[in-house]
């Protein structure tokens, strides 16, 4: 089974590498981008024997190591 984690900064956090991105999309002509935050993605292959199983696996392994709690969110997608 395989587990998606999207793991962006919540949106009270300053986002640098996001602001760079978007000043240098601005400065090539794309004026139709207005904000870019960036992020992280995973794909988690996991040895589970049900789709809660491993949406519990993937939560926990997030919440431990993939991402920091304090200024992360994340979201997990189950295939």
């Amino acid at each position: 089974m395989k587990a998606k984690v999207f793991v962006t900064l919540k949106p009270s956090v300053f986002d640098p590498q996001g602001h760079t991105i978007a000043d240098a999309l601005h400065s090539m002509g794309y004026t139709g981008v207005g904000d870019v935050r960036q992020g992280k993605y995973f794909e988690l292959e996991l040895n589970s024997l049900s789709a809660d199983q491993a949406r519990a696996l993937a939560l926990e392994v997030a919440d431990k190591v993939l991402a920091n709690p304090v200024i992360e969110s994340y979201r997990i997608e189950v295939d």
